[in-house]
């Protein structure tokens, strides 16, 4: 499985939520991720948290999809006023480009700098996505990842 040829980005629709659902329901990805809902498998708390989100005019969420396919979100909203990011990518189309390429996409049409980001201090795909992007890491915090039902370092990182 090569890279795919053409990776976009499209407003988060109500017709993207079950792609969007089933993606993060990867046990795999849940633990890397760390900091989750505390119940990943309650579709109604991910429908609510959806319908905030997406009525949240501070709240920029994108569908990514790889040649026609959704395999991911991103989105940017606001944390003690400075914008943060966030993405997920279904596991099945891990380290092939698309993160980078969807984050690149998706920096490139915010206007809001510094821009954050957090990750867990030991998922070392995010990380090296951040630092490709020019991200630098500027801390370490510890917060409890209801993932791993501990508490997790998690390294935040900064894109002047």
């Amino acid at each position: 499985m090569g890279e795919p040829h053409v990776v976009t980005l499209r407003a988060t629709r109500d017709g993207d939520l079950d792609a969007l659902f089933l993606i993060e329901q990867d046990p795999v990805a849940v633990r890397m991720a760390a900091f989750t809902p505390p119940d990943p498998s309650d579709r109604a708390a991910f429908d609510a948290h959806w319908r905030r989100l997406l009525g949240d005019p501070g709240v920029d969420a994108r569908t990514v999809r790889a040649d026609g396919e959704v395999v991911g979100s991103v989105a940017r909203w606001f944390n003690d006023g400075t914008a943060e990011i966030t993405y997920w990518i279904d596991r099945a189309h891990w380290r092939r480009g698309i993160a980078t390429r969807a984050m690149r996409l998706f920096l490139d049409a915010l206007d809001e700098h510094p821009v954050r980001a957090r990750v867990a201090a030991d998922n070392a795909g995010s990380i090296a996505v951040l630092e490709k992007l020019g991200f630098e890491h500027i801390g370490t915090e510890t917060g409890f990842a209801n993932a791993r039902e501990a508490d997790v370092e998690e390294r935040v990182y900064r894109l002047a």
